[in-house]
C-alpha cells in the first residue's frame, strides 16, 4: 500500500484514537500530524511492518506521554521558581503609537516595524518582502504620512476621553 492510500484509510481511526488520550481536539490534531510525518519519513521501513497502524498508535501513545511529562516538568519548575515581579503597563505613547499603527495597512505597518524597531534597511526590507526598493521607500513614506495622520486623529479622541464634567 502506498502512503497516500494508508493515511486515508488510517486516519480518521487514529484521530479518534488520539483524542481519547488527550482529551484536546488541537492537541490530538498536533500529535496525529507528528506521527503521520514521522510515518513518512520512515515509509519504506514502516510499510514492511506487520500492522504499520499499531505503530502509528505507539508514536502517538509516546508523544502524548512525552507531552504530560513536559508540562509536568514545566508546571513543576514555574512552582518552584520565585513569581516574577509585575511588568509595569505600557506607556500611554506606546498605546497611542500601537492604535495608530493598528490603522495602517499591514503593508506599511510590516516596513516601518522592520526598518524603525529592528534597524533594518531599505534594502534588507526589500530582500526578505520581494518588494523593489522602491516599494519599500514608498511603504516607509506612505507609513510615516499615514502614522502621523492617524495620531492626529487620535488626539482628540484622548483629549476628549481624558476630560471629566465638572459642572
Amino acid at each position: 500500500m502506498d502512503f497516500d492510500g494508508f493515511y486515508r484509510d488510517t486516519s480518521r481511526r487514529l484521530m479518534r484514537y488520539a483524542y481519547g488520550l488527550t482529551g484536546d481536539p488541537g492537541e490530538a490534531q498536533d500529535l496525529v500530524q507528528e506521527a503521520y510525518a514521522r510515518a513518512w519519513q520512515r515509509w519504506r521501513h514502516v510499510s514492511g511492518y506487520e500492522d504499520p497502524e499499531a505503530w502509528l498508535r505507539l508514536v502517538v501513545s509516546r508523544l502524548s506521554t512525552d507531552r504530560w511529562r513536559r508540562l509536568f516538568v514545566r508546571r513543576s519548575h514555574a512552582a518552584a521558581e520565585r513569581p516574577r515581579p509585575p511588568v509595569a503597563p505600557p506607556s500611554e505613547d506606546t498605546v497611542l503609537l500601537v492604535r495608530a499603527l493598528r490603522m495602517l495597512p499591514a503593508t506599511h505597518r510590516n516596513a516601518l516595524a522592520l526598518h524603525y524597531l529592528l534597524d533594518r534597511s531599505v534594502a534588507e526590507i526589500a530582500a526578505e518582502t520581494g518588494a523593489s526598493i522602491g516599494t519599500v521607500k514608498s511603504w516607509l513614506s506612505r507609513g510615516r504620512a499615514g502614522l502621523a495622520t492617524a495620531l492626529g486623529a487620535l488626539e482628540p479622541t484622548l483629549l476628549a476621553e481624558g476630560t471629566t464634567d465638572a459642572h
